[in-house]
This record gives structure tokens, sequence and C-alpha cells, in this order.
């Protein structure tokens, strides 16, 4: 048995209880100075307000003050928090991890330098700590909700890294009969797969609420435009790992990744509303102004595709849909599908 200690009590850390109690391990979550209701929740009757389930009894919750004190003889720190989340947890909580102590990040991102280029989480935080420092930073991919997960639903995800050896070590403490998990030491491509996801699936998304805009919201859906945009957006995102130098081989993350995003949530909602004809700022008031990791990811790609064109080394013009998702968000323009431009002779 080890320990575990989560950083961030959101839906997806909090559901990583899970797997970590199943393999007996001793489990502390640690809530944000944002997760303080949920903290009091899970110490009152164990549920876990937004996950609206039973955390396992083995979970000792905690909140952000007694961080220091939840970290003491830990085997694992796994990162809880959101995109938004990332530059705090690298200012408060590295500092305080030995460097004997691997970590285990639940987010998907990328951060874009003033170069253009792209860097996923773990190489960003670790950028950032200080000079010497040996700190294990991993991530995990792939297409796994944290409903589904916290249901105990089988799921396939990827444990990324540089070290195999901390990997497999990380695989054997989770894995369960329903959390199956593979290894991988491409950081950039797993990492790029499953971050760009996001901006794809509110690309997607756009066809549902085109349909709606026609038929009338309730109708039958139409498949075929949600296809073709879905096709575009595995041949862009084919496209992107190649550019941070990742295998192109992780596109199966991703896929699977944009896969299950469509079905549901924020971004399936914001696509949704933005299809039916909203601008970008009218679908944000209705959705009551909430962040968002596909606006933000959308915006971080085009911002380094376009100093990379200034330097002549891509072509925007290579990635249609995603320049047309970012002019929808910051640029004001219309949802109008530039279908013409999937086309392909070759």
């Amino acid at each position: 048995m080890s320990v575990i200690t989560i950083v961030g009590a959101g839906m997806m850390g909090s559901a990583m209880s899970f797997p970590a109690s199943d393999n007996e391990h001793e489990v502390r979550l640690v809530g944000t100075h944002l997760d303080r209701e949920i903290i009091e929740m899970v110490k009152e009757n164990h549920i876990h307000p937004k996950l609206q389930r039973k955390l396992p009894a083995c979970v000792q919750p905690f909140h952000i003050e007694e961080l220091e004190k939840a970290l003491e003889g830990t085997d694992l720190v796994i990162g809880g928090v959101s995109s938004f989340g990332v530059e705090w947890f690298t200012r408060n909580v590295l500092p305080l991890v030995p460097d004997t102590v691997p970590v285990l990040s639940v987010t998907k991102g990328l951060e874009d330098q003033s170069d253009g280029e792209l860097l996923p989480f773990p190489y960003a935080m670790k950028r950032k700590l200080p000079h010497g420092r040996r700190l294990s930073l991993n991530a995990i991919g792939g297409p796994c909700t944290s409903y589904e997960l916290a249901d105990r639903r089988h799921s396939a995800v990827v444990f990324c890294g540089d070290d195999s050896d901390i990997l497999m070590k990380l695989k054997n403490m989770l894995k369960t009969s329903y959390y199956h998990i593979s290894i991988s030491t491409d950081v950039p491509g797993v990492e790029c797969a499953v971050a760009i996801k996001n901006a794809y699936a509110l690309a997607v998304s756009l066809a549902i609420g085109l349909v709606e805009r026609e038929d009338g919201i309730g109708c039958n859906q139409a498949y075929n435009p949600q296809a073709a945009l879905f096709a575009q957006s595995i041949r862009e995102m084919s496209k992107i790992i190649k550019l941070v130098g990742g295998k192109e081989e992780n596109i199966v993350y991703g896929a699977g990744d944009l896969y299950v995003t469509i079905f549901g949530g924020r971004t399936r909602k914001l696509g949704t509303l933005l299809g039916r004809g909203l601008s970008f700022d009218e679908a944000m008031a209705e959705l009551e102004g909430i962040t968002l990791e596909s606006v933000a990811i959308t915006s971080c790609l085009a911002r380094a595709l376009y100093k990379r064109e200034e330097a002549s080394l891509v072509k925007t013009s290579d990635f249609p849909l995603l320049m047309h998702v970012n002019d929808i968000i910051n640029n004001h323009a219309p949802v109008a599908i530039p279908w013409e431009k999937f086309e392909t002779d070759s």
C-alpha cells in the first residue's frame, strides 16, 4: 500500500481516488482555494457535490492550508487542477514536493512560447522549477470522463513521462480491472494529441447547432456534417502532432478523446450555441461566462501557428477548421464552415 495525495478536488482529480482506493492505497484529497465547499461536503458526508457520487471511504479530505500535512510521507502526488490552475500548481505545490516523489497530472494542455513553440504542460512546468531540481513530472492522456471513471466503467488511458521505469511504477499503482493504462515516453505527442482535441470538439459541435438552426432545437441530428468535421479534425490534429515533434501514432489518443468530448459537456454546448447563430459573446453570456479549455487551447494554437507562419515554418491555410474556430472566438466571425477547403485532390 502507498500514500497518494491528490491536489485539486475537481471532478477528474477526485475521480482518480477510485482506482487509487481500489488498489488499497491511502488517499488524501486536498482542495485548492476554489474547492472549499467541495472539501466541506466530503468531510460531512463523503459525497462529491459535482461528481454527485460518494467517494471511497478511505479518502481523507484536506483544505489547502493543510497541504504540507497531506504531503507527509506521500509516495505519489496527483495534480487534479484544470489547465487554468497549472500556474498556481507550479508555484504553490511543486516546491513542496520532494524530488523523490513523482507527480502525475490529469491536466491536458499546451503553453505557447514567444517563438511559436508549443510546450506540453509537464515541460512548461519543468522550465519554471528552480535550477537543479529533478522532479519527475508525468501526465495522463486519453479518453476518460470523470463520471465514468467514478462509476468504474472500462477506460483506456496513457501515462506519459520521460522515465519508463517511473511510468511502469505508476501504472502498477493505479491499474485496475476497469482502468487500463498504456505508457509512453513521447510526452509532446501524447499531450499535444489530448490537449488539442478540445479545440476540435468545439469545431465538430458547430454542426449540431447548424442543423438546429435550420430544423429547430430538438430536431433529429444529422451525422454526416459531424463526421466530416471529425475527419477534418483528425487530419489537422495529425499535422499539429508532427509540428511539436510527436509521433503521429499518438493521434489514437486524441481521436478517442475527441470522440468522448463531443458527446456532452460545456464544449459541446458552446459549439451548439455558436452553430445556432449566437455570437461568441452571446454564447458565453448564456453559459454564464465560464472559462472553457476549448477556448483557451484554440487561441493558444492559433497564436503559435501565426508565429510559425511569420517564420515561414507553416501555413495557417493548412488548418482551415482550427483557424475558422479561432476567427469565431477572437475576431467575431459568424459560423460559416469552409467546407471546400477540406477537399483534397491527391
